[in-house]
Formats: C-alpha cells, sequence, structure tokens
C-alpha cells in the first residue's frame, strides 16, 4: 500500500460513531417509526376530542334548556343568565322542538356565524377534517353548534353560537399532552426495540466484522479464523461460512505459498541443470561420430531425449506464468511423436507392464508438436506410475490409440492400473490436489489440460466398465483463413 493511501485506509475502516453506526440508526428509526404511529393515531384521538368537548357543553346546555323550557314565559335573571353562558361558553342558547325554536338565554348574538357543526354526525373523515380545520385556523371564529338532546327523541334539538377560541386552546392543550406521551413511548420503545435487536443482530455483525479485520491483518494465522457459534438464524449460518472460507483461504494461501518456494527452488536447479544437460549435449553430439551400430541406434534417441530436457529447461518456469506460450501449430504425423513418448518412458520388459500403440501411420494432427508432446507423455508416465505401485501378478497394459473423425483428432491413453481415487477425481487437473499417487503434485494433468485448451480442445477422464484409467484428448483443427486456403489450393 502507498504511503499516501494509508489513511484513507484508515478512515475507511475506522470504527463509525454511534449515530453513523447501525445502533444509532436503528434507534432514531425507532423512533421516527413510533412518532408516525402516534401521529396516525393522534389525528382520530383528537377528533374525537373534539366531538366530545362539544357535546359536553350540549349536555350542560341541554340541563339549563330543560329547566327553562319547563317555566313558560319566565326569564333567567341576570346572574343565572351569566352563571349559565359561562358555563358552556356559548353566546346564545336555543332550544327547538321541530319547528318551533325558542331561544333560551343569550348575551350577545354575533352578526355572523363562520360555520356550523353537527355533533350527530358520523362521519369520522368529516370530523377529522373538522378538528383539523379548528386545530389549525380556528380561535377568532364563531361557530354554531347543534344536536339532540334524547337520542330517543331526535325532534328536540339543542343549539349553541360560540367562539371557538376555548375549543382551540382545548385541543392544543391535548395535542401537547399527546406529544409529551408519544415522545416517551417512543423513547422507551425505542430503548426496547434497540436492545432486543442490538442483542440479536448488531453485536454478531460486529463480532463477524471486528473478526474479519483480525483475519485481514494476518491471514496465515490460524487462531485468527472467526470462532463458529450455535444458532440457526442466518446470522449463525453466515458466521459457519465465514469460518469456512477463512480456513479454505488459508490453505490457498498456504499451497500458493508452497508452489513460491516450488519456483524458487526449482529456478536454483533449472541455472545448474542447464549446464548440466549442456555438457552431455556437446558429448552425445560426439557419438554420432563413434562406428559402433548399437551406438548409431541410440544414439538419436539419446539427442531427442537431450534436447527436450534443454527446451524443459528453458520453459521449466511456463505453469508459473500466467500462461503457457501460444502453440505453434503445424500438421505433422502423430504416430512418430507417440513412438518418442514410448523410447522416452522406456518401459523394461521384464516389469510385467505392456506399452500397445495403436494409431494408423497417416494420421496428422494440427498441433504444436513440443507441447503435444508434453501432453501424451504425462497421461501415459501417469499411467506407469500407476501400475508400477500397483503390487500384483497381472500384467499391466497402457493402451495409446488416436483416430481422426472429420477435423478433430482423438487420443487415447488407457491403462488397467487401480483407476482414479475419489480426492483425485474431485480435485482434476487441479495443482497439488489432482494428484492419483501418495507424494504426486497433480501438476502433470494441471499442464497437460492447459496445453490442450491453448490447442481450443479438450481433456476428460472417461468412464468405462472394467478397471483403469482412460483420459481422451481431443484436438481440432485450426481454422483456415480463406486466403490461406486459396494460396495452398492455387486458385
Amino acid at each position: 500500500m502507498h504511503a499516501e493511501d494509508a489513511p484513507k485506509a484508515a478512515q475507511a475502516f475506522a470504527r463509525p460513531s454511534f449515530f453513523r453506526g447501525l445502533s444509532g440508526k436503528l434507534l432514531l428509526l425507532t423512533v421516527i417509526f413510533v412518532m408516525v404511529a402516534e401521529v396516525l393515531i393522534f389525528v382520530p384521538s383528537i377528533s374525537a376530542m373534539r366531538i366530545r368537548w362539544l357535546d359536553d357543553r350540549l349536555n350542560t346546555a341541554a340541563a339549563a334548556a330543560i329547566v327553562v323550557d319547563g317555566l313558560q314565559n319566565i326569564q333567567l335573571d341576570g346572574k343565572v343568565r351569566e352563571d349559565t353562558l359561562r358555563t358552556t361558553g356559548a353566546l346564545a342558547i336555543a332550544l327547538r322542538h321541530k319547528d318551533e325554536s325558542r331561544l333560551i338565554v343569550a348575551d350577545e348574538m354575533p352578526p355572523d356565524v363562520d360555520a356550523q357543526y353537527d355533533v350527530d354526525d358520523a362521519n369520522p373523515l368529516l370530523a377529522i377534517h373538522d378538528a383539523l380545520d379548528t386545530l389549525i385556523f380556528g380561535g377568532d371564529r364563531t361557530i354554531r353548534v347543534y344536536g339532540a338532546i334524547d337520542d330517543d327523541n331526535a325532534d328536540t334539538m339543542i343549539e349553541l353560537v360560540m367562539p371557538d377560541k376555548k375549543l382551540r386552546k382545548a385541543m392544543l392543550r391535548y395535542a401537547r399532552n399527546v406529544f409529551v406521551i408519544s415522545i416517551i413511548i417512543s423513547l422507551i420503545t425505542g430503548i426496547f426495540i434497540f436492545v432486543a435487536i442490538n442483542r440479536m443482530f448488531l453485536q454478531p455483525i460486529k463480532r463477524m466484522t471486528d473478526n474479519m479485520q483480525e483475519f485481514a491483518a494476518d491471514p496465515a494465522d490460524p487462531a485468527r479464523v472467526m470462532a463458529e457459534t450455535e444458532g440457526r438464524d442466518e446470522l449463525a449460518m453466515a458466521g459457519r461460512h465465514l469460518a469456512f472460507m477463512q480456513r479454505d483461504l488459508q490453505k490457498t494461501l498456504k499451497e500458493q505459498k508452497n508452489l513460491a518456494d516450488l519456483g524458487l527452488a526449482v529456478s536454483k536447479i533449472n541455472h545448474d541443470m542447464r549446464n548440466m544437460l549442456s555438457s552431455a549435449q556437446l558429448i552425445s553430439d560426439r557419438l554420432s561420430d563413434v562406428d559402433d551400430p548399437m551406438v548409431k541406434r541410440f544414439t538419436p534417441t539419446l539427442l531427442r531425449a537431450i534436447d527436450r530436457a534443454v527446451s524443459y529447461t528453458t520453459h521449466v518456469m511456463a505453469y508459473g506464468r500466467a500462461k503457457e506460450n501460444a502453440p505453434n501449430r503445424r500438421f505433422l504425423k502423430l504416430k512418430p511423436l507417440i513412438q518418442d513418448v514410448t523410447e522416452l518412458l522406456a518401459i523394461d520388459p521384464q516389469s510385467g507392464i505392456e506399452l500397445r500403440v495403436q494409431v494408423d501411420g497417416e494420421i496428422e494432427v494440427d498441433a504444436d508438436g513440443e507441447q503435444l508432446f508434453r501432453v501424451v507423455h504425462n497421461l501415459a508416465r501417469n499411467a506407469l506410475q500407476a501400475l508400477q505401485q500397483e503390487r500384483g501378478g497381472e500384467t499391466g497394459i497402457i493402451s495409446i490409440s488416436a483416430t481422426r473423425t472429420g477435423s478433430v483428432v482423438s487420443i487415447s491413453v488407457d491403462d488397467t492400473g487401480p483407476g482414479m481415487p475419489p480426492k483425485a477425481r474431485e480435485n482434476l487437473f487441479s495443482a497439488f490436489r489432482g494428484s492419483a499417487r501418495s507424494g504426486g503434485t497433480g501438476l502433470g494433468l494441471a499442464i497437460a489440460r492447459e496445453l490442450v485448451l491453448a490447442h481450443g480442445g479438450t481433456i476428460a477422464l472417461v468412464e468405462k466398465p472394467t478397471r483403469g484409467t482412460l483420459f481422451r484428448v481431443e484436438i481440432p483443427d485450426s481454422p483456415v483463413s480463406l486466403d490461406l486456403f486459396r494460396s495452398r489450393s492455387g486458385a
């Protein structure tokens, strides 16, 4: 990491403040949601409070009106009239029987009434509208309120003409009390919810976050792997998956370290090996001048083997690079290449292992000769090693066959050995995991697969009814451009 990036990284991984973290956000959202719920409850409740307040005034006025109505042609004196008006808060009280109306008491009749309300109207939306209208715009208006005195006798009505100042003041006091109670309920509810969710969710998340930071500081330390927790919920499962990923990452890092150490060791060996092979190459060149028939017979094979060894030392680190060199493809006879493989294997006739080659001499394959030789040699050598490790009296057989179907050449390497173990099948073509024998690295199959894929072909383990292992390699001919085809055909 660059020095200038360190402050940015420290800031990115710094623990957030309370209100910027999940805990603070959860508490704030809980309070907000509870307040929203209280508002939804407050709107119909203040409407009901307004109806009750007006109904109480009508009942008080109705009690006085019934007494006065029983005393025909009697006027209330000044003190009684003032007490009645003061109790109800009205400017005038009237009693109406069907079409007849009687003014019970009045102070100063206003010239105009701003609004009138029927407390017996059961429309809830209209009641909410009237309540909000009074709460927001009221206070300076004169209203007329009326309702039936007795629910069983709707013909007798009581009417009040009154200012809405006291009504609005009572509604504001009620709203203030509801607001204070809502705040208290929101805080208590928020704290309870926060404590519960913090214990159930936030603490496990914090534990996983802290563990990931510690693990990132030293991924190779086994003690930093997250300890698995009991539980069946999603967070417990996430913790177990995290622990599994961390252990798998440590295993991968260990393998990568082993690969890096192996590459360093091979590069050192490669330097000295090339010098020794160069000396052997010079000596082998002189053997071609010897007249001994036996020497002349084996010298070409020896020279090819040494040349390939020199080539391998030159490209020994190819697997450590991002990819192999692109194949230098050309059409070549397949049978001589297979024969070179058999000669390099040098199977002892007394070993009880028989190598059978079933390849038509006319089959040609469009491939890089050296790379295809490495593919077939790796597969055949694996088969030979499997047969050599197996102890038994039966003769082991390695069969190399090839066929051409259209533009695809299929090469099969079959053996009668013990077959691939389950672990090797699960990690087939994986370096350091796909070895079928003890002490193997699995690099042979991994390299073979990479070389075959570079040719646009496929390599696969084929199931067969008999014991042993069968690998099949299919190499397609490379596409030919139209201009190249015309040049070759002389068109």
